[in-house]
């Protein structure tokens, strides 16, 4: 899937702090799927990615979610458009999270593509990113068997409440959309046959309401 190291970018480390409490984010985090047709920065992406899956423990251990006996089934993926994002290339790149950066997997801006896979929700084409989570369940179920659909489920919750929060925190807006054609979007994002798409969440500056 990868194009090579040399599709790799970099993320800006993540803030340990911000500008606004957890409470204010809890209660400003709404679902939002009108975005101003405005660039977000490379740092304020980073910081959504690390909310979702990164790691927040010395030697690489813990990271922002629990996850069931650490088997970590999550894949995290971000679309972009042509300076939708500040320094990204339009494509499909996948986040890496030892390293904190973003793989290159595809060029070219498939938001429209994506936005046809999701019953023509317009939103996922219109925001600046689209953020997708994937799920490889046989991670999980290698130590928990059957339940393993469940817990993967419930990590993946964790993820899309952390990365609304996160946006509200920067002055963003997301939503969380699961009415896909899991094969369509698979294709989209040149997905190998074990990672299941879960999760489409639009990421942009949200739009004064009229």
């Amino acid at each position: 899937m990868r194009l090579g190291k040399e599709a790799r970018i970099q993320l800006p480390p993540p803030r340990r702090q911000g500008d606004m409490s957890l409470e204010e984010a809890i209660a400003r985090r709404r679902s939002v799927r009108r975005y101003r047709p405005q660039h977000i920065s490379l740092s304020q992406l980073s910081q959504v990615l690390w909310a979702a899956q990164g790691i927040t423990g010395a030697r690489g251990r813990f990271r922002a979610v629990p996850s069931a006996g650490a088997t970590y089934p999550l894949e995290i993926f971000v679309l972009a458009g042509r300076d939708t994002v500040v320094g990204l290339d339009e494509g499909v790149y996948r986040y890496d999270v030892e390293s904190h950066s973003l793989d290159l997997q595809r060029k070219g801006d498939l938001r429209a593509e994506l936005s046809a896979a999701a019953l023509n929700q317009e939103y996922i084409a219109e925001a600046p990113a689209d953020i997708v989570v994937c799920a490889v369940y046989e991670r999980t179920a290698r130590s928990y068997g059957g339940r393993a659909e469940r817990y993967v489920h419930m990590e993946v919750g964790h993820v899309g409440q952390n990365i609304q929060l996160e946006a509200v925190a920067l002055g963003l807006a997301s939503v969380v959309i699961g009415a896909f054609a899991d094969e369509g979007v698979g294709e989209i994002l040149g997905l190998e046959r074990q990672i299941r798409p879960l999760y489409i969440m639009p990421l942009g500056k949200p739009q004064a309401k009229d």
